[in-house]
């Protein structure tokens, strides 16, 4: 990465569209694997460390690519582009869906783990509370909501970046 009049830039390239795609790749494919995991409860076990790691790197993704647009915008601030401005204020919002969603996807990982423990110790005894059980449908309602929020907002976000560009920002 270089400096390059106050813009980071990767290869000579804004820093912003690069960084853009980790979060537009990463964001919904951890919503789909989390809804996969809601779904699915003996996939925890096996598939639980990567999609933490996608979450978490989906979700740190997200500042960094705010942090390179927020240079951008600064950068193309004299263009006076209302479909700039609209991008930057809805990028400015995803942050919290972001956070939202990761939260909640430790939560199902967790409640997950604690479901499985209790399903097991109900084998060998049926008066085991389901406790963990019931927390853990309603947290993986909470994912299933909370990764389609997270991904519909980067949707709205892509969409209006890729319009500003497309209908020519220098106009």
């Amino acid at each position: 990465m270089a400096l390059a009049n106050d813009l980071v830039t990767i290869f000579g390239l804004p820093a912003h569209p690069l960084l853009v795609h980790a979060v537009v790749v990463l964001l919904p494919l951890a919503s789909v694997g989390a809804a996969a995991l809601a779904v699915v409860p003996r996939w925890r076990q096996r598939y639980a460390w990567p999609l933490l790691g996608v979450t978490l790197l989906g979700v740190g993704s997200v500042p960094l690519a705010q942090w390179a647009g927020d240079q951008l915008y600064a950068r193309m601030a004299s263009l006076d582009n209302p479909l700039i401005a609209r991008h930057a204020d809805l990028g400015n919002d995803l942050l919290p869906f972001a956070l939202g969603f990761g939260v909640v996807v430790v939560a199902l990982l967790v409640a997950g783990r604690l479901a499985d423990r209790e399903r097991a110790a109900a084998a060998d005894d049926p008066a085991v509370p389901q406790t963990w059980r019931r927390i853990a449908v309603v947290v993986a309602v909470l994912v299933i909501a909370a990764g389609a929020a997270a991904t519909v907002q980067t949707v709205r976000i892509g969409h209006s970046g890729s319009t500003a560009v497309w209908t020519g920002i220098a106009t």
